[in-house]
């Protein structure tokens, strides 16, 4: 197991426990009033001023699709914060599965695609092992598909949300051996299950690929100018970092959750916080929008290139519940180490 890409793993979680109470705020201000600066672990709480959990919709074909049973009640309603159930520390459900991927392929030595997919109906059909109100359009589009007997392999939709890159961090730390190629073919044929996005998949790819460089030794910076330049130019990178992270987040790219715009904002946050995970990631948190998901990059890189601070380990809920109890004494270690 790659240190690096372990504390890539770490990186993603933890930056998503950290950005889950200001989750969708579009509002910053909102934000500041309500949780002032996300520099710790904190629960979220109603009412959310910019929830539009009231226009969303899901009615389950039948019992199969019924992902959202208990909840189901908030929808339609004003001011739900969409993690409303979740503890400080604790991930929103795709950074929970992402664990639970983790541990699968680490439990069983590869990564099998009906394997997984049986995994993630099991966990999402079974009552309270998720406590997210709110689930993504992927999420729904794929029960939908299940509850109407269509097989597994062909239930994912073509979502192009950034939060098909929740699972790749985690993926590529639990992959045993180095093949660079091997582990990219994996890495697209994941993010396919749920995500089949040309837009999205190419966004995989090339988190792969940096991830696998900084695994390798490459200067995150460095390796976003070589992997990444069709999605951020480090010329202009090196002029927006003057300015305030809501200004570039908001103004060159918009915080919401469409990977054209998500990806290459979360590739300048870790460009910019080069060297200070803290920094990077309590920045993505307080500029909002799809703060949860852009983590799984800003995390994943910052935590890759630098390691992850043991502090954030302590009260995060994925190190605490069991998901990840048998690869704890490997986590622990890779966390807080600069691989």
């Amino acid at each position: 197991m790659s240190k690096r890409l372990t504390s890539g793993l770490l990186g993603s979680l933890v930056g998503d426990a950290l950005a889950m109470p200001g989750h969708w705020y579009y509002d910053r201000g909102a934000l500041r009033r309500d949780y002032g600066v996300l520099d710790h672990y904190a629960s979220p709480r109603n009412p959310h001023p910019d929830s539009i959990l009231w226009r969303s919709q899901y009615t389950p074909v039948n019992g199969k699709g019924d992902i959202l049973r208990e909840q189901a009640q908030y929808w339609g309603t004003r001011g739900i914060h969409y993690h409303q159930f979740l503890v400080a520390g604790e991930n929103t459900v795709n950074h929970r599965l992402a664990a639970e991927l983790f541990r699968q392929v680490r439990n069983e030595g590869g990564h099998d695609s009906t394997r997984w997919l049986e995994h993630y109906v099991e966990c999402m059909l079974t009552p309270g092992w998720h406590r997210d109100t709110y689930l993504e359009e992927c999420h729904r589009g794929f029960f939908t598909r299940y509850a109407q007997g269509k097989a597994l392999l062909k239930c994912g939709i073509r979502d192009e949300h950034i939060g098909g890159l929740a699972q790749v961090p985690a993926l590529l730390a639990a992959l045993p051996g180095t093949g660079r190629e091997d582990h990219r073919s994996l890495v697209k044929q994941h993010v396919a299950l749920t995500h089949r996005h040309g837009n999205v998949l190419r966004a995989a790819d090339c988190l792969a690929r940096l991830l696998l460089a900084i695994a390798d030794g490459t200067p995150l910076r460095t390796a976003i100018m070589r992997e990444a330049g069709d999605w951020l130019s480090t010329r202009k990178a090196g002029r927006w970092a003057s300015q305030p992270d809501e200004a570039v987040i908001g103004q060159v790219f918009s915080p919401a959750c469409y990977i054209d715009q998500a990806f290459p904002a979360a590739l300048f946050l870790a460009w910019k916080y080069d060297g200070d995970f803290d920094a990077g990631v309590i920045a993505n948190a307080m500029v909002g929008g799809d703060n949860c998901h852009r983590a799984s990059v800003v995390g994943s890189l910052l935590g890759a290139a630098n390691g992850v601070p043991p502090r954030w380990l302590e009260g995060l809920e994925a190190l605490r519940d069991g998901t990840l109890s048998g690869a704890l004494p490997d986590l622990q270690a890779a966390g807080g180490i600069t691989p």
